[in-house]
């Protein structure tokens, strides 16, 4: 059951301006995070899943502007000062990017690179920071993890990379790890290794986990929570079980009916979404899901739907009273 939470975020919207115009890629999100809870954020490419959390680790490009607050602990972070919020990203606040090998300095060796979140988040001397990097290597299942922190990065498999992000990302013991695609383009052995590793490091401390993935199986495996994106906006939220078992959005239930079930007899035919998410730089008037909508009707391109309240505690954004 989740705690008190760590993470509130009111309102939040994120511009780039670009030449060819306004890209709206963060718009009007609400939602929390609470202490030892895991939540899932799932869409498309573009959906502006990542982005929320870029904008939350205050990592926007230099054309990217915010509004709203995030507020961590009581603190709002959006606009504060970077060396301030320098003591509590990667300390407080860890983030597990998508690609390890970008991730990671090709130049410096893992050990630099684990031991300097120590040295700089926690004051400690390099041999007790070079301790506490071997005994976190271990807790990932990196063999060897003394001789290894003496390698670079190139020198590890890609599941190996990624279970060093991890280490890095849990030296500091944050309160909330935020996972971008942790699994994407590893085989499927290493995707479970590195799914029971996070599982693990959730039961083992009160850490609160940030999953953002596209992969539905993934979020079934390992969320409290889930929040469903489209064109920067969340379209439903609501336990993990409720969303797969009885979704609320056509979206959702177009991604669920995409994606391959191990529970039925037979397998199902899979579907697919028709059409294209929209243009960020012309969103619709109406709901920006209607032109790829099998159920769409007169209101739907003419006013968009607000996120409201149904059944149990869910939240849906469609005129759609229910599916």
């Amino acid at each position: 059951m989740a705690g008190p939470a760590i993470l509130e975020v009111s309102n939040l919207e994120t511009r780039f301006d670009t030449p060819e115009g306004v890209v709206e890629a963060v718009n009007g999100i609400n939602f929390t995070v609470g202490e030892g809870e895991t939540l899932g954020i799932v869409g498309e490419s573009g959906s502006g899943k990542s982005q929320v959390f870029m904008t939350v680790m205050g990592l926007l490009a230099l054309n990217g502007r915010a509004t709203g607050s995030i507020r961590y602990r009581g603190q709002e972070l959006l606009g504060m000062p970077v060396n301030r919020l320098n003591t509590i990203r990667g300390g407080r606040i860890a983030m597990i990017f998508q690609d390890p090998m970008t991730s990671l300095n090709p130049y410096l060796t893992v050990r630099r690179q684990l031991t300097e979140v120590l040295v700089q988040h926690k004051g400690m001397s390099e041999r007790k920071a070079t301790a506490a990097a071997i005994e976190m290597l271990d807790r990932v299942r990196i063999p060897e993890p003394a001789k290894r922190i003496g390698q670079y990065p190139h020198e590890f498999s890609g599941g190996m990379r990624q279970r060093v992000m991890i280490a890095m990302a849990m030296l500091c013991k944050p309160d909330l790890l935020i996972a971008d695609e942790p699994t994407t383009a590893l085989d499927v052995t290493i995707q479970a290794q590195i799914l029971e590793l996070m599982k693990e490091l959730k039961q083992n401390s009160r850490t609160a986990i940030v999953l953002i993935t596209h992969d539905l199986g993934v979020v079934a495996g390992l969320s409290d929570r889930v929040l469903v994106m489209y064109a920067g906006r969340i379209v439903e939220s609501g336990g993990v079980r409720d969303i797969f078992y009885k979704p609320q959005h056509p979206y959702t239930q177009g991604l669920l009916h995409s994606t391959p079930r191990l529970d039925e007899q037979v397998a199902a035919k899979l579907e697919t979404i028709a059409g294209q998410p929209p243009n960020l730089q012309h969103l619709p008037p109406g709901c920006p899901f209607e032109p790829r909508c099998a159920y769409a009707f007169e209101r739907c391109p003419l006013e968009l739907p607000l996120l409201r309240p149904v059944e149990n505690g869910r939240m849906k954004a469609c005129h759609l009273e229910a599916l």
